[in-house]
């Protein structure tokens, strides 16, 4: 009985907020994100983003925590529905965003995940019918842009290519040897090293004696930086690439100038100083999923503009319009993923990372 009444007092404050944002002739967008928990800080990132753009436009929002677990997301779901929310935002969990987006599609409300990377998400739409669209990139567009980008860049080099046995390393080195492969490239070496070790004198002299002058290497931001440093130790001039796991802190041995990476750009590399100044001056860190929570909501924001114009389905303005956020442009294809592979190619500097153009 308490769970019924608590259940029913909810959806009439929900109904009631729903009401008064009606009355005011505001858009609602509903912001769903774990603001508990362990991935509560990463949560508060995506709601600090989305919380500054939907308050700029002047709109409002209904913000939900779902708990980055499946019973919070299909919670949240339904909480939305009560609060006649039209459109979400959000989500960094799997499990949560899975649990709501049935609930949710039934009733015509799309979402826009800035945080959920697995492939299945939008893989099965097809089969599902899931309202869901991704402005973060896919799960595999990391080996996706590895490979497109090293096999141009290194069609007339020498390289190898290792990793260290962990599965993200294993897939990174595997995809890439791949698309080496079709592209009528072949390493020169190939060799799976052991990871935490303080020196990998070992693996530079085989590189050496395989003739390599490139190296991909599928592993952590440590483990290149000694591999780099030994190489160094036996006069190895040596070019490595390796993934966005490079942006990981410095550890004792810091990367070589002249790294390469395949990853992400930061805020700094695609908005603004204006507006990440506007940041600051919010006490806000633009970091993390903060760029992309306001992306998401500008997202939303300009769909809804669209509906109420055209009254077009969400979903179809979803679909079929070219979005202009701070961070860029940006599109869905057929499945409700990005269009674009946002990794890009970036050369340590001793310091930062520096995009490679």
């Amino acid at each position: 009985m308490q769970v019924k009444r608590l259940a029913a007092i909810l959806f009439l404050v929900l109904s009631a907020f729903a009401s008064a944002a009606a009355d005011a002739g505001q858009a609602v967008v509903g912001i769903v994100a774990p603001l508990s928990g362990p991935a509560n800080r990463l949560g508060q990132q995506i709601l600090a983003g989305a919380a500054k753009a939907i308050d700029k436009a002047g709109a409002e929002a209904l913000t939900l925590d779902d708990q980055c677990s499946a019973e919070g997301g299909a919670i949240a779901a339904e909480q939305l529905i009560a609060a006649n929310v039209r459109i979400a935002i959000g989500f960094l969990c799997t499990d949560a965003i899975e649990a709501a987006l049935p609930i949710l599609s039934a009733a015509s409300i799309p979402v826009v995940t800035p945080g959920v990377r697995t492939d299945s998400l939008t893989d099965r739409r097809s089969r599902t019918g899931w309202l869901v669209y991704r402005s973060a990139p896919r799960a595999d567009a990391e080996r996706a842009a590895i490979s497109n980008i090293l096999t141009r860049r290194w069609s007339d080099k020498l390289f190898a290519i290792v990793d260290d046995g962990t599965i993200y390393g294993r897939e990174l080195a595997e995809s890439f040897r791949l698309a080496a492969e079709q592209a009528g490239l072949k390493p020169v070496f190939t060799d799976t090293y052991r990871p935490q070790f303080d020196n990998q004198i070992g693996l530079a002299g085989r590189l050496k004696g395989a003739g390599a002058t490139h190296v991909f290497a599928g592993g952590n931001r440590d483990d290149i930086a000694i591999l780099a440093r030994d190489a160094g130790v036996i006069g190895y001039p040596l070019t490595i690439a390796g993934g966005e796991a490079l942006r990981a802190a410095k550890g004792e041995v810091d990367l070589a100038p002249g790294t390469l990476m395949i990853g992400l750009p930061e805020a700094g590399d695609v908005a603004t100083s204006a507006f990440l100044q506007s940041f600051e001056a919010d006490g806000i860190a633009a970091e993390g999923y903060v760029l992309s929570g306001y992306s998401a909501a500008e997202i939303a924001l300009q769909a809804l503009k669209l509906n109420a114009e055209t009254e077009q389905a969400l979903s179809a303005i979803l679909s079929n319009t070219v979005f202009a956020t701070e961070a860029g442009t940006l599109r869905f294809d057929a499945r409700g993923d990005r269009s674009d592979n946002p990794y890009r190619l970036f050369r340590y500097d001793g310091e930062t990372f520096n995009e490679v153009r």
